[in-house]
């Protein structure tokens, strides 16, 4: 049985719907987010709900389990869940890791990201997997739970542990148009008319749930893989989705000052409201962070796999946005 974390998440979701079309028995893993819909009833796969910070729920998770794919973690740029992130990304790792090691677990394949590579002020260094993390403004709070989280999985994979670590990009794709990543189209939708100067990785989840699952039947172990399809800055990306919108693509460069105003005034309105800020001090920062990934070694240990063009991945998400949810 293969047990996958973070179940109900964006690519956990695509995950499990990938393995269940192809027959293999799933132990599904939620929390906040119980299943709904199509996925409640999918073959092969068993829903249950998990505390990842609770060693006993996750020791009867665990149960009869031979592979794991950890996609479970908090994503925000919140800095009121900050602490919470802090916490639960790298303990969470910490229980399955020791759970792993006590079971004898064939392989965990886990889900880090590019963030937990370190962000250089150097605009011109291409990062690699051989990235050593350091301190920089650009770092997010996530940035730093993930590199503590693939702290845990190096220690176990020290321990005697068959692990691989995959930093994906932002990833796109079809989904909940609240989450993250596919927010940006809600925005862009809306036709916001500002754009910032960073560069980003930026890769296809189906190509992300793909590279997990090759890594997971290959022999590869103790690596980590950056997966991106390609480095863009956001504008680039921002105008391909409202190229495929129709709509306006942003036109006004805004710069630290600018974007400096635009998350302090985001943050004032969630605090009066009580609602969610979409832009933060962390994201405003990450905007302006110019960062270039090399995705060259996941190619040359695995020759024959290829990356979703960005301009299709976007094409795709716009369809199914227009179809399915413009609000």
């Amino acid at each position: 049985m293969v047990l996958i974390t973070g179940a109900s998440g964006f690519l956990g979701k695509h995950l499990v719907q990938h393995l269940s079309a192809q027959g293999v028995k799933i132990r599904a893993l939620y929390n906040r987010h119980p299943p709904s819909g199509e996925l409640k009833s999918l073959p092969g796969v068993e829903w249950m709900f998990c505390d990842l910070l609770d060693i006993y729920d996750v020791e009867e998770a665990m149960a009869g389990v031979s592979e794991i794919y950890h996609c479970a973690a908090i994503v925000s740029f919140d800095p009121r869940k900050r602490n919470e992130m802090l916490h639960f990304n790298p303990e969470s790792t910490t229980n399955l890791i020791n759970q792993a090691l006590l079971q004898n677990i064939r392989k965990i394949v886990h889900v880090s990201s590019v963030a937990a590579l370190g962000r250089t002020e150097d605009v011109k260094k291409e990062i690699t997997e051989d990235e050593e993390w350091g301190e920089s403004r650009y770092n997010s709070a996530y940035g730093v739970s993930k590199y503590l989280a693939e702290m845990e999985v190096w220690r176990g994979i020290g321990e005697g542990l068959n692990a691989v670590i995959v930093n994906p990009g932002i990833i796109l794709g079809e989904g909940n148009w609240n989450d993250l990543s596919a927010q940006l189209m809600k925005v862009v939708y809306r036709e916001f008319p500002f754009y910032s100067k960073g560069v980003n990785a930026w890769v296809d989840v189906k190509d992300v749930v793909n590279a997990l699952v090759m890594l997971m039947e290959s022999d590869v172990d103790a690596r980590r893989f950056i997966l991106s399809g390609g480095n863009c800055s956001y504008r680039e990306v921002f105008t391909m989705m409202a190229n495929s919108l129709n709509k306006k693509p942003p036109r006004y460069y805004a710069n630290a000052f600018m974007t400096g105003i635009a998350w302090r005034l985001s943050m004032l309105k969630s605090a009066v409201f009580g609602s969610d800020s979409i832009i933060t001090r962390e994201t405003a920062n990450n905007s302006n962070a110019i960062c270039y990934y090399n995705n060259q070694k996941l190619k040359e240990a695995f020759p024959a796999f290829s990356y979703t063009p960005i301009k299709h991945t976007v094409d795709l998400m716009a369809q199914s946005f227009m179809k399915n949810n413009r609000k």
